[in-house]
Order: structure tokens, then sequence, then C-alpha cells
């Protein structure tokens, strides 16, 4: 998530549009609202980088030690989507420490724009890549046989970093307007500041809105709509084939699973930057909404892996031969070690799992 824009000077006491980790703190006389900003928040946002960085780091080293990352177009997409999320979750020390800070930067503007940077490319790159992920899902299930013409990893890679450019160029406003912020006491905050908040709040807000949200989410919506239809076909035509009933029921959930956490990680910070445009002076309990949103839409960065974890069948296996390769491996039977390594469909992402049963 990107963190500065859209509170007015009726919700603090600073210049529009700076950070939002910073951005409700300097209320004076109002210690509940600094005790949350200055304990809650920085506990949450710790408990977040540090799952974090352990699950992304994780699925990274899973993924590296048992298949060369070229060999899986999945591998590819789940790697880079990790890569994502653990170099943003390695800047947000400096976000607690600015939080602990009653919202002071001391790490000067070079890295303030930085660290502003980071956040807004984790948020629009990790949209883009879960967008291209669905598609490819999409493509693999739904034309399985014609989409293996281009479903190959050099183009998977080729793809990443066309979503990396194209998320660098989405967050243009952040290079132009990150910078140092004068906040009372003397103190200065690292956010955006737009050259005319007043008007510019508006345009900035959609375009948040339509390009990190409405717009990935109607892409991934639609693209599992068709998966989930073409797998119930596949299971009607395999009426007598118990596995595959199950298998398709298995793979419904972890679709359901993937579009409900994207959808429930974003939809509240969203939501509300739209209401508070038409917000004179934001209540109290916006206030918690609002930061309530924020730890979501930052938990979002670890959450995937844990996802992985727990309905990815295949990347457990893959992981418990990474921690423990010789019993996993005199466990596992020949059968069981095809299906994890044969398709190079399967690669323990859940979304992953969508190949196997309607291209069989």
């Amino acid at each position: 998530m990107d963190f500065k824009t859209n509170h007015s000077e009726s919700l603090n006491d600073c210049p529009p549009n700076i950070s939002k980790g910073v951005q409700n703190f300097s209320l004076a006389g109002e210690p509940s609202r600094v005790s949350y900003a200055s304990f809650i928040m920085p506990t949450l946002f710790g408990i977040i980088c540090l799952l974090g960085i352990f699950g992304n780091s994780l699925v990274i080293c899973t993924v590296f030690k048992k298949s060369s990352p070229s060999s899986s177009v999945p591998d590819i997409f789940i790697i880079s989507l990790s890569m994502v999320d653990l170099l943003f979750l390695l800047g947000m020390p400096f976000l607690i420490h600015q939080l602990l800070g009653n919202g002071a930067w001391h790490f000067g503007e070079t890295m303030c724009t930085i660290i502003t940077a980071l956040d807004a490319n984790s948020q629009f790159t990790s949209t883009y890549i879960l967008t291209a992920m669905s598609i490819d899902r999409y493509l693999a299930t739904v034309y399985p046989f014609t989409s293996t013409r281009f479903r190959k990893p050099p183009v998977a890679i080729f793809v990443i970093c066309g979503l990396w450019a194209l998320s660098f160029l989405s967050i243009t406003p952040v290079w132009m307007y990150a910078q140092l912020i004068p906040l009372p006491g003397g103190l200065r905050g690292c956010g955006i500041q737009l050259p005319d908040p007043q008007r510019d709040i508006y345009w900035y807000t959609l375009y948040q809105f339509f390009l990190v949200f409405a717009i990935p989410f109607a892409l991934i919506t639609v693209a599992y709509r068709r998966i989930l239809l073409r797998m119930a076909r596949s299971s009607e035509a395999l009426t007598g084939q118990r596995d595959a009933r199950t298998r398709t029921k298995k793979v419904t959930r972890i679709a359901i699973a993937i579009c409900l956490a994207f959808f429930i990680c974003w939809a509240p910070f969203h939501v509300l930057q739209l209401v508070q445009l038409a917000m004179s002076h934001p209540t109290l309990p916006f206030y918690y909404a609002y930061n309530v949103a924020i730890s979501l839409g930052y938990a979002n960065s670890c959450l995937n892996p844990f996802i992985y974890i727990l309905l990815g069948q295949n990347f457990r296996k893959k992981l418990v031969v990474s921690v423990r390769p010789a019993a996993a491996g005199e466990e596992a039977s020949p059968n069981e070690d095809k299906n994890a390594r044969g398709d190079p469909s399967e690669s323990g992402q859940p979304l992953l799992h969508l190949v196997s049963v309607s291209s069989r």
C-alpha cells in the first residue's frame, strides 16, 4: 500500500497528503489517538513485518531449493510476488521508526523518496502480478492446449519485467511529490505533498482506486468465474471419478480464498479513501477504521505465504522436502514425487492446482 493520501486538515493539523504512517498522529490533547499511533500501530506493523519476512523468505527458499525458477511459469509468478512483498517489508522498519517518533523522519529526503516508492511499488506491482497470475490460470485452465505455445518461462519473465516497468510508471506521482513535510513542533515528516491538495486529492484517489483495486479485482473475478465454470463442466463430465470431484472442490476453495483475501485486504482501505473525499470533518470512529484498513493493506504483504502453506498441498510437500530432504524422500512414493515435480503447472501456489483438474 502506498502511504500517503486523502486526509483533510480537519483530520489532523499537518499539511495534507503526508504519509499514512504519520498522517493522524500530530493531534495535541488527544492521548488516546497518540497512544494508538505510537504504540498499537507500530506493534501491528512490527508483527506484520516479522511474519512477512519469514513467510516470503520461506516461499522463495522452498521454490529455489527444489526447482529452477525458470522451470515453471507458476514458480516465476510465486517468486516474483514474494520478492515484491519482501522488498517492501525490508523497508518497513523505517515506517515503524517514523510511527514511534510521532511522525518525525530522520533519514533524509532521498530515503524518504525511496521508502515511499517501495511502499507504492509494492501495492502496484503485487496487484499487477496477482492479476497476471489469474489470467495465466485462466489460460491454462480454459485453453490448456492452445495456451502452451506462449505460456513459457521466458514469456513469464518478460511479463514480470513489463509489470515492474508499468508499476514504476504508475507511481510517477510518488517520484514527483514524495518529500519532507514540516510538522508541528519543528519536526519533519515524510510523505506526499500534492501541488494543489484540495483539487489533486480527487484525481489521485480515483487514480489509485481504479488502477490498483477496481480494474484488477474485476479482471481477477472474471477470470476465476470462468475457471470455476470450466471446472464445473469438467466435473460433470467425470461424475464417475471420485478423485476428480474431490480435486474440483479443493480448487474451488482455493480460488475463493485467494479472491476473498485480495478483497478483504484492499476493499476497506479504498472504500474509506473514497468516503473521505466526501467528508469535511472525519470522526474519531473513522480515524480508527481508517488505520485498521491501513493495517489490513500492509498485512497483504505477509498473507500470501500462509495461504500457500495452508491450502497448497504441493507447496507443503516441497516445504517438507526442503526441510527434511532425506525423511521426505523415504516417505514419498514415486507417484507423489512425479506429481510434485513432473507437472510444471503445479508448483504449490493455490492457483496452480487449477490446471490439474481441467486438463486431465
